[in-house]
């Protein structure tokens, strides 16, 4: 058995310890914020946080999440700092299909928790695991320069 934090809340799993983050959260969780997207950690669609970390859960195994702080994006969303980056994701059409937008957004989230002004080439760096197909990356860019600017003291 696994015993962490999902989102605030101890969780207590006790299927296979190596079962894949991913999809126990989409199967058995019902989080289906976190995508599916290439099953080999390239794209970013299913991207957590974990202590702190953006990781991709298509990597994970269950039974090395014991202790640990997970963050979905259906957590996060409950917070002040998403709210900002929501309101600036909309307010410059950062978003078209959604697909990759889970994970740009926590990205965005550890970069700004590690640096609340960014540059735009930093950034480009934090969001670069996550791949965008539809909207392109000028507009998320411009969207968490907003955030970091307009969201001072969040972070």
């Amino acid at each position: 058995m696994s015993v962490f934090n999902l989102n605030g809340k101890e969780v207590n799993y006790a299927g296979s310890p190596a079962g894949r983050l991913l999809d126990v959260l989409r199967g058995e969780w019902q989080m289906t914020g976190t995508k599916c997207g290439c099953k080999e950690g390239e794209c970013g669609a299913c991207a957590v946080i974990i202590d702190g970390k953006l990781t991709n859960s298509c990597l994970v195994a269950m039974g090395s999440l014991e202790g640990a702080n997970v963050t979905t994006i259906e957590g996060y969303r409950e917070t002040q700092r998403f709210a900002a980056l929501d309101k600036a994701f909309e307010a410059v059409s950062a978003v078209q299909c959604g697909f990759c937008i889970p994970g740009m957004v926590l990205a965005a989230e550890c970069l700004l928790s590690a640096n609340p002004h960014p540059t735009e080439d930093e950034i480009r760096e934090g969001i670069s695991g996550n791949i965008c197909r539809c909207t392109g990356y000028g507009p998320i860019i411009k969207a968490i320069d907003m955030a970091a600017k307009e969201g001072d003291g969040l972070w």
